[in-house]
């Protein structure tokens, strides 16, 4: 990434088009093909900061965000009635595998994209772009043209689709000398499940269901997007109780993801001791769960108005002991992770993403967060109630699996943090309102990031005049993960693989909607 061009005062002058209105809360623009190219130059420079970028038919959408500034941001629009367009990934490598992604789905040709293989279609549906405005005939099935490795000892490991247990398809292709890794590519797609498709038509509550579902160890993450969309497009205002209690389910996520990750991570290192205590605490976390919202993963109990589920104080209360236990067991198991060295051994100086290359995907999570970027979307752009809650973001700039072992760390002790003072402040009132007055009047536009536990959630949707979902776009952070999880694998040994692939732990359904 090179340095920000001096010239350019404001990162987004002379990004000018027709605004549309009805979009908030940021604005959208549609802009001509040149200001399109100029906004990919800013991107290549560092100016810029990628947060998505999709289509539907005849048009693509990109949303930027001001690189020092991360609260500015603007969603570009760009007409394609030839179904071509500018790459935005020839000059900015972030969005290779979104544009692959929409060509895919829509038949939009980036011009002078520099990888045009198949992303998300292995041939297998029946049909070529199944959301362009004309559908094609099927791709027929043909195998994969991996890149090509040269070297006189090269060697390949292929991983996948199918891995032990209950994990998610998706193939690795290890090109490695010796024991060396050179070179790792992913492919994935294997479980595209038409998400986009499906939430065309479909009425609010429906949608948010099909929102909720596009990531299950993310499901409240997801519905809390979809939901801050929808009443952003709709100017739909939830009441104070339901915004606290939405924090408090997904910190509750939060910590359940983080604590199992940290077992999983030292069980890859060899250390299973560490997966069998962070599971049971994250069981405890789960089972209170259910037992106060009445869903093990709280699905379903985010929807556009508010929340479908109230808590007690009974439940506030064994939450409360159970966050003070949890501090207490967990201290200790930190305390055996760093003071046992053959654990840190594997760790330590393994998997290292160098903070540059962070920077230029814009990583978020605690992938971006080990990499020296201090990001979080519950603090820019931020949302209620977060801003009248006190907590740190820790960063580190080691980028290896120990730095990110250690964001976790942090961030268990920030959600139980955060999590005591919800139950503290957590305010009385109604859980949901309703909007229907609004459905009927116009479309309307809107666009939420949230802070899930592997970082920002994009949701973008245009909803009719009948109050239906006309086009919505969910982006997960691992669009702008996996790529790294190729470059930290570089150079280290093959036996390391598993330990970088969990420390990043991208998620295989959330990228592939």
């Amino acid at each position: 990434m090179t340095e920000r061009d001096p010239s350019v005062l404001d990162p987004f002058d002379r990004l000018n088009g027709r605004i549309v209105a009805e979009h908030r809360p940021w604005p959208r623009i549609d802009v001509q093909a040149d200001v399109w190219t100029e906004a990919a130059d800013r991107l290549s420079h560092g100016i810029l900061n990628l947060l998505g970028l999709w289509g539907e038919s005849q048009a693509v959408h990109m949303a930027v965000a001001d690189a020092s500034d991360p609260n500015r941001i603007l969603v570009l629009s760009l007409t394609c009635p030839e179904g071509r367009y500018p790459s935005v990934g020839r000059v900015h490598p972030p969005a290779i595998h979104l544009e692959r992604a929409v060509a895919d789905l829509f038949a939009l040709v980036p011009v002078g994209l520099p990888d045009t293989r198949p992303w998300l279609d292995h041939g297998k549906w029946g049909v070529h772009a199944p959301l362009a405005a004309q559908r094609n005939d099927a791709r027929p099935a043909e195998e994969y043209g991996f890149l090509p490795v040269e070297g006189e000892n090269i060697h390949q490991l292929p991983v996948g689709p199918v891995h032990a247990g209950i994990i998610e398809p998706g193939h690795f292709r290890i090109s490695a000398d010796g024991e060396t890794v050179v070179r790792i590519e992913e492919r994935l797609g294997y479980t595209h499940k038409g998400i986009e498709s499906l939430l065309q038509g479909a009425d609010l509550e429906r949608a948010a269901r099909l929102a909720c579902r596009c990531s299950g160890d993310s499901t409240v993450a997801y519905g809390l997007a979809f939901a801050r969309a929808v009443e952003a497009a709709l100017g739909w205002m939830p009441p104070i109780r339901a915004a606290w209690l939405r924090a408090l389910m997904a910190e509750l996520e939060r910590l359940a993801n983080h604590l199992g990750d940290v077992g999983a991570i030292c069980n890859d290192g060899g250390f299973a001791i560490m997966l069998a205590h962070c599971s049971v605490l994250r069981e405890q976390v789960l089972r209170e769960a259910v037992a106060c919202f009445g869903h093990r993963l709280m699905m379903d109990r985010i929807v556009p108005g508010g929340v479908a589920a109230d808590i007690d104080p009974a439940g506030a209360a064994r939450i409360a002991a159970l966050m003070a236990d949890i501090r207490r067991r967990f201290q200790r198991l930190v305390e055996l992770y760093n003071t046992t060295a053959s654990l840190q051994d594997r760790t330590v100086g393994t998997g290292i993403l160098q903070p540059a290359l962070a920077a230029q995907f814009a990583a978020g999570g605690f992938v971006g967060r080990a990499s020296g970027r201090r990001c979080d979307a519950r603090r820019w752009p931020g949302y209620a109630p977060y801003d009248e809650l006190e907590f740190e973001i820790p960063v580190l700039e080691e980028g290896d699996v120990n730095a990110r072992l250690w964001i976790r760390v942090r961030e268990v002790e920030q959600s139980i943090r955060l999590i005591e003072q919800i139950l503290a402040k957590l305010p009385d009132g109604p859980i949901r309102t309703e909007n229907s007055s609004s459905l009927a009047s116009a479309a309307s536009e809107g666009m939420a990031i949230v802070e899930g536990f592997r970082g920002d959630i994009l949701a973008w949707v245009r909803i009719d005049a009948t109050g239906r979902i006309e086009r919505c776009h969910l982006r997960d952070p691992s669009w702008f993960q996996w790529p790294l999880l190729e470059a930290a694998i570089e150079g280290n040994i093959v036996a390391d693989f598993p330990i970088c692939n969990k420390s990043f732990n991208c998620s295989y359904s959330g990228h592939d909607l």
